[in-house]
């Protein structure tokens, strides 16, 4: 494996370890609110991609002090900064997470941005969003904020083909990510890119080709996701009358392989699977071990 992955790439570039801490603010979708349709993309759980953040109810910081304790919890005293150094081992991204996080009144994402930069130990804010709710105020106001503290821009793409996109209900043309790729990248913020491998109707070639794709259009990292299907989705009614199955384990990893193989060597690797929520995953059930899954494809890619 050529590239960085997420890990390597911020111990080299903040020289320390940072953790992610997934945040709810309490924002939907245009997918979901009327704009363009209330049933959500046909993959989405009720959780808006956020089945791991915590209760919208709470503030960024309480948040951000509840993930913070649960990674603290899993790690040694030595990492956890809990011995006599009093200097911290590590640090947090703050991970807007759930739905679509510049799709809001701007007064308010400017309070939950400025909210999650002011935590001493917040030292990235990353943003999940559609390439479609990006305005030209949210644009100046994540480039202002990228001027104090590191903003990634996380997209939703998921595939380039028109006609996969409208099967799952993404709302826009490929020429929106593009050209909110160029608008994210004048003003100088990070873009991460969300693909998804196994959607229905989908060959190798064209999955690959939307890695392709990806990998020329400027962006500087890429999440690469597994397709789950999950409880309470459209997808799992078309999962269950049989009109698709999901690669298989060594399908995957292979397929992963191949698209690693094509992508530019500077592209950092966030995400090179997943794992949906086991209290909802329908399928492909080895995707739940994310352990087993994971070793596989450090023996895969040495």
């Amino acid at each position: 494996m050529r590239q960085q992955t997420l890990s390597e790439y911020v111990k080299n570039k903040y020289h320390k370890k940072l953790y992610k801490v997934s945040i709810n603010a309490g924002f939907t979708c245009p997918n979901r609110d009327g704009t363009l349709g209330s049933r959500g993309c046909i993959f989405c759980s009720g959780s808006g991609s956020g089945d791991f953040a915590f209760d919208p109810g709470l503030s960024v910081t309480e948040q951000i002090e509840l993930g913070k304790k649960r990674i603290l919890s899993k790690l040694p005293k030595e990492a956890a900064g809990q011995t006599k150094d009093t200097k911290k081992p590590y640090g947090l991204i703050a991970y807007f997470q759930a739905f679509t996080n510049t799709y809001g009144p701007i007064e308010r994402l400017r309070e939950v941005y400025t909210e999650a930069l002011r935590h001493p130990e917040v030292e990235i804010l990353s943003i999940a969003t559609r390439p479609d709710c990006l305005g030209e105020d949210v644009l100046d106001l994540l480039g202002e904020i990228n001027e104090i503290k590191p903003v990634w821009v996380e997209l939703g793409l998921q595939t380039i083909h028109e006609k996969t996109a409208e099967y799952i209900r993404r709302g826009y043309p490929l020429s929106v990510y593009d050209e909110a790729v160029k608008k994210l990248r004048d003003r100088g913020l990070e873009v991460i890119v969300h693909v998804i491998l196994g959607l229905p109707g989908e060959s190798e070639k064209d999955m690959l080709s939307t890695v392709d794709y990806v990998g020329q259009s400027g962006v500087q990292g890429l999440k690469l996701q597994l397709l789950h299907v999950l409880k309470g989705t459209d997808l799992a009614e078309d999962y269950r009358a049989g009109k698709f199955s999901c690669m298989t384990m060594e399908e995957y990893v292979e397929l992963v392989r191949k698209a690693l193989e094509i992508l530019p060597d500077d592209i950092v690797i966030h995400r090179m699977t997943g794992d949906g929520d086991k209290k909802i995953l329908i399928a492909p059930q080895w995707s739940g071990d994310k352990k087993r899954v994971l070793n596989r494809l450090k023996e895969v890619l040495g």
